[in-house]
C-alpha cells in the first residue's frame, strides 16, 4: 500500500481537488485498492478554536462538480510531524507549501517532499485559487500533475 498525502496552505482547495482528482484517477486505473489518498493543511487559517476544519471552498467545489470529479465530505486538517512517517508521497502545491511541509516534518532525509508539478517536469507553482480566483487553471495544473504522478506511482507498485 502507497500513501500520498496532498499538501497546501489551508486544504480547502487546491490540495482536496489534488485528493479527489487522484482517487478518481487511481479507482479508473484499478488502484484504489493499493493507495491510500488524503490532504492537509500547513497553517490553521481554516481550522476553528475548536480544532473543527472548513469544508472544500465553494468554488473548488464547482470546479470538481464541473470536471465530473466526485468528492465527498472533507474538512481542512493540519499536517503534521507524524505524517512524515506515515506517508511515501508528501506532495505541496507550491513554493512556500513545500517550506513550510519541511518546517512541520523538520527535514527530508527520504527526499518524500516535492511540488506536484515537478512530476510534470515543471518547478512551477500551482497559484492558490482563493486569491486568483481561477480554479479551472489550478485544477488543469493539479490534473496534469496528478496524471504524472499516477505514472510514477505505477511504476512504484510495480517493483
Amino acid at each position: 500500500m502507497k500513501k500520498i498525502l496532498f499538501v497546501c496552505h489551508g486544504n480547502i482547495c487546491r490540495s482536496p481537488m489534488a485528493e479527489f482528482t487522484m482517487k478518481q484517477l487511481l479507482a479508473q486505473n484499478g488502484l484504489a485498492d493499493q493507495v491510500e489518498v488524503a490532504s492537509a493543511a500547513t497553517t490553521s487559517d481554516e481550522i476553528n478554536a475548536g480544532g473543527h476544519g472548513n469544508p472544500i471552498d465553494p468554488r473548488a467545489q464547482r470546479e470538481l462538480s464541473k470536471q465530473h470529479v466526485p468528492f465527498g465530505q472533507h474538512y481542512a486538517t493540519l499536517m503534521t510531524k507524524e505524517d512524515y512517517g506515515k506517508y511515501d508521497y508528501l506532495i505541496a502545491m507550491d513554493s512556500e507549501n513545500l517550506l513550510d511541509m519541511n518546517r512541520i516534518t523538520g527535514g527530508d532525509p527520504d527526499r518524500k517532499e516535492v511540488k506536484l508539478r515537478q512530476f510534470t517536469g515543471s518547478f512551477a507553482d500551482i497559484d492558490d485559487p482563493w486569491y486568483t480566483n481561477d480554479f479551472a487553471t489550478a485544477f488543469k495544473q493539479i490534473k496534469e500533475g496528478c496524471e504524472a504522478l499516477l505514472e510514477t506511482v505505477k511504476k512504484d507498485l510495480a517493483q
